[in-house]
């Protein structure tokens, strides 16, 4: 993936940005799961850092993610999303990159995440480490990851 086919902007909650960006997660995320977001788990989201990546040329939105502040220092990382057909093409690791980067800007020095079991080995790549063991979280096993940045 060339560097320059995509690029990484802040959407802003409530807009229609973030309507296309809550469906590709719902996509990606719920539907396999078959689960569904619900308008009271969406409202807590108001005071996250909602990040987009997108086709340059053809403004299609390939990837999602969300920064939610746990307190001065740390940041969560949520609802990680990459379109399927986009997926081991560079975009999530593009999008994750530039998550860092907005978050060391917004005086953040701490990322953790919960990680799906098929996406450790994603995020260890990107310099994240596993602490704790194995939780379930909407029925799937996750890992607790955190980075400092």
């Amino acid at each position: 993936m060339a560097a320059d086919q995509y690029y990484c902007t802040q959407i802003e909650f409530g807009t229609p940005e973030f309507d296309e960006a809550l469906r590709l997660r719902d996509k990606v995320l719920r539907k396999p799961l078959k689960l569904e977001f619900q308008p009271q788990d969406i409202a807590t989201e108001y005071d996250s850092v909602h990040l987009a990546c997108y086709d340059v040329k053809s403004e299609f939105l390939a990837a999602v993610l969300i920064l939610k502040p746990l307190d001065s220092k740390t940041v969560k990382m949520r609802q990680v999303a990459v379109d399927p057909d986009l997926q081991s093409r560079g975009v999530g690791s593009l999008l994750v990159s530039h998550s860092e980067a907005v978050a060391r800007a917004k005086g953040f020095n701490k990322i953790e995440l919960h990680a799906r079991d098929t996406a450790v080995q994603f995020y260890k790549k990107l310099g994240y480490t596993v602490s704790g063991s194995v939780f379930k979280e909407v029925g799937i096993d996750h890992y607790y990851m955190d980075k400092q940045i």
